[in-house]
Formats: C-alpha cells, structure tokens, sequence
C-alpha cells in the first residue's frame, strides 16, 4: 500500500497535469474580475455621496495596494495580457463562435485603452506623489477634458463585458449554471449600470463643487495634480506605451504571416481520415485546425481547448514517431480512462509526418431527419446520479401468459415507475425492455438529485404497491423489482444515427448503478445505494447497513449501502430535511 505521501505526491502531480493555460487565463482573469467588480462598487457609491466615494476608494485601495495583494493583481494583469497576446498569435483558424473572438478582441483592447489612466493615476504617484483620488479625476473627466469621459466610460464597457463573456464559458457547464444564470445576468446589468451612474452623480456634485475656491484651491493643486511639464511626460509615456503595445500586436500579425509562410515551405503531410478521404495540410497544424480549415466534419464540444475527449482519434498503423502528449493532454486522456498510445486527441496532436487515423467520435452536430427543428443537444459533462429500475421475474411471468398480457403488466410497471422519477424531480431517460434508467440533477445540484432519487426509490415501492394490490387477481405473485443508484461526473447529450437519436447520459456513474441493480438479486435487497449517493444526500452513516463489494470493471472494491425496503428512505430523506431546517 503507498504511503500517504507518495498519495499525496501523486494526488499533486495530476493536479500539475490538469494544469493548463486555460486554468492560469481563468485565475488570472478571476483575480482581475474581483477588482472590477471592487472597482464597479466604488463608482456605484457616486449615487450616494461623494464623501461615500472617499470612503469606499480608501478601503479599496487599502485592500488592492497591500503588498501581497498588489504583488498577484499586477502580476496577473501581466500574465492575462501576455495569455491574450499567445492566443492571438497560437490560433491558427478563426472558426469560432461570434463570442469568442468577440471576447478575445475585447480583451486585446483593453491594455490600450486603460493605459492612460493607469499611468496617470499609479505612474503619476510613484514618480511625482500626485494623490489623484476621485476629486481630482471627475475634474478631469466633467471640467478639464470631457472628451476623457467617453473613453473611460467605454473602457468599463469593454472590461466588463469582457469579464463577463469569460464568466460565462468558465460557468456554462456547471450544474447550477441554469438556475443562476437569471440572478448573474442581473448582476452583468446592475453593477455597470450602478457604476456609471455613480460617476455621473459623481461628476455633477464635483462641477457644483468647482465653483468654491475654497475646494479648488484643496483639491486642484500642484501637489495632487501635478505641474504641467509632469503632465507632459506622464502623456509622452502614455504615447509610448501605447505605440509599443499596438507594434507588439502587429508584430504578433507578422508572426502569425511568417509561420503560415514556413510552414507552406516547410513541406506539407497527409491526413488520412480513415473514411477514404485524404487531406494535405501544411505541418506544425493540428490534426482538429487541419480538419475546421479544410471544412471536415470533427467533433470537438469544448472547441478544441481540451477540456473534452471528443474529439479523440485513434491511429492507425505506427505511432512511435509522434510528438509526446502534452501535460494537458496526458491528463484528459488519463481522466477518460484510456493508456491506448495510438488513442489521441486531435486538438493537441501537431503531426509531423503523413497520418492515418479514424474518428472515434461522430461529428453530428444537428439531426438529418428533415423534420427536425431542434439542433442536438452535444456532449456536457455533469454531475447526476442514475438509477437503474428492472422489473424481477419477467421472464416467467411471459412464459405464463399472452404475450399483449405480458405487455400491459410490463408497461403498467413502467408507467409506476416513471411516475415515481417524476413525482420526486428525476426525469426517466431510457426503457430497455422492462427495466428503466432514470436521471436526476439535470436542474438541480448533486445534494439534491441524490436525495431525489432516495425519495423517488421509496415511491417506486409505494406505487409497486398499489400495482399488486390492482393486478392481485391476475397475479399468482406480487411484481418484484430491483434498484440502483450511483452519482458522479458523465456527458450527456444526444446519442444516435440521424433522425434515430436520443438524449442520455454516458459514464462510468451509469454504468455503476447498473451494475448496483444486478446485485440486489445476491444481497436479497430491493436496492443498492453507493455510499456516496448516501454521503452526498447527507444520510447518517449509521441510517443504512453498509458493504463492500466488487464492481466488474473497477479494480478498487467499492462502499455501498443495503436497502431491503425501499419505502423506509423515504423517512430517512425527510428525517434529514427536518434536521437542516
């Protein structure tokens, strides 16, 4: 057995290999985010007072100008802009989402429109100790140069909605994203639009203000505003850094231009893509640009970021020579289970010699059937719990009767059972022959689709009840069943051939509670619970007897918890949910 450090030791190496530079641009841009939001709120305090503004910019600065805190902003800052300007110059197609070169645009501008006030606000104070604070800048944006005004206020816009868009592809995926989307959309419009009018309200009591000599004379002067040749070179800097950072994008083109040229001259490769059709691409491109620059069909939910598997292809022939799998890509294709070497993802694979390969996923992006009006819904990876529903004894009691009869008690089965997922909040998903696999937390998040399903397996009992009782007369014994359920992380999207397809979920946690379901027929159980559906739910660990068992396909033996019958979680779940209250 390893020992905890070595676990530990390992545990933080595939950390480093998840570890990308998406995740540093999300930090980076997090860090960045929660001074505009600090900033946003400081402006709003415009709408009260202008003395509420002096108090608020104190505490803001006292937080984002102390040591450590101003050490990783500004170094963020930095490592945001340089990610951006990597983007720019690393992308080579352009096949995106109107949102996303929108939102990379956005981002490269900021930098220069910004420049002004950093260097005039910070610069000014390190080299000449000008205390330019709110007074002195609302003279500056209403009296002195209005014209200034427009250009910050477009710089807040900018920023914003550039902070914003990256919220929203950081969020989208997540759980709860669906239910929080309405109060974060509130908050996109609120805060800006509390901020501006906060540096309206701001600028007028300072244009009242003006009129006193008195606060003139203190806020207007040398000391806070600085002379007129400091003035000068604070602008001379500004042009500068603004010509420097623009001959930086610029060379970033040139860049760009020059590789595109080398690589044509550098010498073109094979694609084969396994289907009969065959690409020449030029070298150093990867196997998905190759594939959005000649128009092939490829599947890549995440678009080509690796943050999915589905754009994987496998080779076919010799893989020895090619590249080594980045650390990220290491990690995704760790994650998904696979050690294959000729298993690759084509979003990270830059081949340099003729290639042959196949798509191991297929490439629909909407439904063939002419009728269809509704795209298909691709992959997302989410947390949800499965429950397994079979019907016990099947097979005898088709042996005994009509096949119509058999039928209908099949169905009158299934019909209770669907009612049940319904009535607790799940969602029945697939019907294989008399058995059902139900789905729950598409709308909620994992505490509460685990206590879904506890709720929806005793009404299943209750409901079977009701079943017997009504079929008692055409039954020699009462219908039996046998349930499983599993949380965890698994894609769900729409799976099938053309007009054949259908939404469901893929993943190891589904086919766990299958395997869970078979074996109440050996524990003498009318369910098999994983331990952690009961953790997640909050259940007592003493509420159900506890086993370990073997999963077929898992190494590791796994913890999970007996239910003879099924009706009593009802009481457990609505023991816990007195207990919270």
């Amino acid at each position: 057995m390893a020992s905890p450090s070595r676990e530990h030791l390992q545990d933080l190496q595939d950390l480093a290999r998840g570890v990308g530079l998406r995740q540093v641009r999300l930090v980076t841009g997090a860090i960045m985010f929660a001074y505009l939001i600090s900033h946003f709120l400081n402006h709003a305090l415009g709408n009260i007072s202008t003395e509420a503004l002096a108090i608020g910019v104190y505490y803001h600065t006292e937080f984002w100008q102390f040591l450590p805190v101003a050490i990783t902003f500004y170094s963020s800052c930095l490592v945001h802009t340089a990610l951006g300007i990597w983007a720019l110059y690393q992308r080579r197609e352009f096949h995106w989402k109107t949102i996303e070169p929108l939102q990379l645009t956005l981002g490269l501008s900021v930098p220069m429109l910004i420049v002004a006030h950093v260097v005039g606000a910070r610069l000014g104070q390190t080299l000449y100790g000008q205390e330019k604070l709110y007074p002195q800048e609302l003279y500056t944006f209403f009296i002195s140069a209005p014209n200034r005004l427009w250009l910050m206020l477009a710089v807040l816009v900018i920023a914003w909605v550039h902070g914003c868009i990256g919220l929203y592809f950081w969020l989208r995926l997540r759980p709860f994203f669906a239910r929080a989307a309405p109060y974060l959309l509130a908050a996109a419009v609120l805060i800006p639009t509390l901020a501006m009018l906060g540096i309206y309200q701001g600028g007028r009591a300072t244009m009242e203000d003006y009129q006193d000599p008195d606060w003139r004379r203190e806020e207007l002067s040398v000391q806070k505003l600085g002379t007129a040749a400091q003035a000068t070179t604070l602008e001379k800097i500004t042009d500068r850094l603004t010509i420097g950072y623009l001959g930086l994008l610029g060379l970033v083109l040139l860049a760009r231009g020059a590789r595109a040229l080398l690589e044509r001259r550098g010498g073109m490769i094979a694609l084969s893509y396994g289907n009969g059709r065959t690409l020449r691409v030029p070298k150093g491109l990867s196997v998905l640009e190759a594939s959005l620059r000649y128009n092939v069909p490829h599947a890549s939910v995440c678009g080509g970021r690796a943050r999915c598997s589905t754009c994987r292809i496998r080779i076919i022939g010799d893989h020895a020579a090619l590249p080594e799998p980045s650390p990220r890509e290491a990690f995704v294709l760790h994650r998904v289970g696979t050690d294959d070497p000729s298993i690759r993802l084509a979003c990270q694979l830059r081949p340099t010699a003729d290639l042959n390969f196949f798509q191991l996923f297929l490439p629909h992006t909407m439904s063939a059937n002419a009728h269809a009006t509704h795209p298909t819904r691709v992959g997302q990876e989410r947390y949800l719990v499965s429950m397994f529903v079979d019907m016990r004894g099947s097979t005898q009691l088709a042996e005994k009767r009509l096949p119509f009869d058999t039928v209908f008690i099949v169905n009158r089965f299934l019909g209770a059972v669907s009612q049940a997922v319904l009535e607790a909040g799940g969602r029945p998903n697939q019907f294989i022959g008399d058995g059902m696999l139900a789905l729950f937390g598409l709308t909620t998040d994992r505490q509460v689709a685990c206590r879904q399903a506890l709720r929806a397996a005793a009404l299943i009992a209750a409901n079977i009840d009701e079943l017997n009782q009504f079929l008692s007369h055409d039954l020699r014994e009462p219908i039996r069943f046998g349930i499983g359920i599993h949380g965890g992380e698994v894609i769900v999207g729409d799976i099938g051939y053309r007009d054949h397809m259908v939404f469901t979920a893929l993943g190891d946690a589904v086919n766990v509670a299958a395997r869970l379901q078979d074996m109440t027929k050996a524990l003498a159980c009318e369910a098999v619970i994983s331990d952690e559906v009961r953790v997640t739910a909050g259940l007592a660990d003493d509420a159900l007897p506890a086993q370990e068992v073997a999963i077929r396909g898992r190494n590791e033996p796994m913890t999970v918890r007996t239910v003879e019958a099924t009706r009593i979680l009802s009481a457990l779940v609505d023991d816990r949910r007195a207990v919270a209250a």
